[in-house]
């Protein structure tokens, strides 16, 4: 922690003040000595920080592709100041001890916090439940499961998981595929593009009736579920459904499926493989207005860092995701803000506050105002640049944005008052 005072920057609200940072917490400016460490945010607006729910960190396992330090780097270049580390490491992360370590190494070497995501199951295998219990009550304080990656398809196991997790307020974020209707190598949205490239489809039906089915799993067990990456108009309705009975469900959006659509991969570019994939425009438009309306409640990036030789392949077999982290504000910028469906209070909602709370981190997400955490985003909203791959933060190059003009909001990230990025 440290001490700042950041002059001159605009809020949401309107005003114009100063913040300061005392102990990591902010303070009244009034107090703030003449001698501490100033940031000139003069015609900057002051967001808190932004919390990602679903980012893949790779570490352990796979520091070839990305890890905790150059993660949480990439992170704070995109405004986070915490992120949510997904289970599907090598080793998995489905016990107390492997969830500890992401902790301590995190406290090593994170420039965000990161919270351990546990796996759902053991291995991510589907079949036995991981140590649920375990992990929530170690140090890590694990809230969040996942088997991200792959669906839990088992209804009971599914169920039981569901039923457990309402002993300490936990939550499962499901990958809703439908295994046996978009198997292994489905990779393409089912329609006339995958036809025509001759790639595996993977159906919009797919989605929803695992979403129908985990929502209904939800209300029957009075647990909470929030759905991953949600792609599909048909999943926005069942979630607008679900929420109107009342059932404790949430669901997240990814920039990349705000911003691109199918014919993306017309190519055969394996940056544009993602799981679940770009989907027609008619699906891109339903999930941007199920996040204005608040149907979706977050934007997480699903930040898939993957090494060269891992996208180096013919489509079908080379390896889904793309990186996230440091162009999400820019995306939800050009997609949601600039159009008019979004207005900055909301997204601080939707990337801040929403996520923070979904994942019960008391510390992230919170209003900037006196007694809170010094966590902040300073957001140049008239900022334009070429996205460059070679730029990033990150260890690996898979940015589904390079070459292309979007807004470059971010100058700088302050997390409990240290300057984790600055521009």
């Amino acid at each position: 922690m440290s001490d700042l005072l950041i002059t001159g920057a605009r809020t949401v609200s309107g005003g114009t003040g100063d913040l300061y940072i005392q102990d990591g917490v902010l303070a009244d400016p009034a107090a703030a000595p003449a001698d501490v460490p100033r940031l000139d945010a003069d015609g900057l607006l002051a967001l808190p920080g932004l919390v990602d729910l679903h980012t893949h960190l790779r570490e352990p396992g796979r520091e070839d592709a990305e890890t905790i330090r150059s993660g949480t780097k990439a992170a704070a270049r995109g405004g986070y100041t915490a992120v949510f580390a997904m289970a599907n490491t090598s080793p998995v992360t489905d016990t107390a001890e492997a969830a500890m370590f992401v902790a301590s190494r995190a406290r090593r070497d994170g420039y965000a916090q990161v919270q351990p995501v546990g796996a759902i199951t053991k291995g991510l295998a589907g079949e036995e439940l991981a140590e649920l219990g375990l992990m929530a009550r170690s140090a890590a304080n694990v809230r969040v499961f996942s088997d991200d990656g792959r669906c839990v398809a088992d209804s009971l196991l599914m169920r039981r998981a569901l039923e457990y997790v309402t002993a300490f307020d936990g939550v499962l974020a499901q990958h809703s595929q439908d295994p046996r209707l978009a198997g292994p190598t489905a990779c393409c949205h089912e329609g006339p593009v995958s036809g025509r490239l001759g790639l595996p489809g993977w159906p919009a039906v797919a989605e929803s009736v695992i979403v129908a089915r985990d929502v209904q799993l939800a209300e029957a067990t009075g647990s909470r579920i929030h759905v991953c990456h949600v792609s599909t108009a048909e999943s926005v309705e069942v979630i607008r459904w679900a929420k109107k009975r009342g059932i404790q469900v949430t669901a997240e959006v990814t920039p990349h499926h705000l911003y691109f659509d199918t014919s993306e991969v017309q190519g055969y570019d394996t940056t544009y493989k993602v799981n679940p994939p770009l989907r027609p425009d008619e699906h891109r438009t339903a999930i941007a207005e199920a996040l204005a309306d608040g149907t979706i409640d977050v934007v997480a990036t699903d930040h898939a860092p993957h090494a060269r030789q891992d996208k180096d392949h013919d489509f079908a077999v080379a390896s889904p995701g793309m990186l996230g982290l440091e162009q999400a504000l820019a995306v939800v910028m050009e997609t949601m803000v600039d159009t008019g469906r979004m207005d900055w209070a909301a997204v601080v909602d939707r990337m801040s506050a929403a996520p923070a709370r979904i994942g019960r981190l008391a510390e992230q997400g919170r209003p900037l105002r006196l007694g809170e955490p010094g966590n902040v985003v300073l957001v140049d909203t008239t900022a334009r640049a070429d996205v460059d791959r070679d730029a990033s933060r990150s260890l690996s190059r898979n940015n589904p944005y390079h070459g292309r003009t979007l807004p470059d909001p971010v100058v700088a990230t302050v997390w409990a008052g240290r300057i984790t990025y600055q521009r």
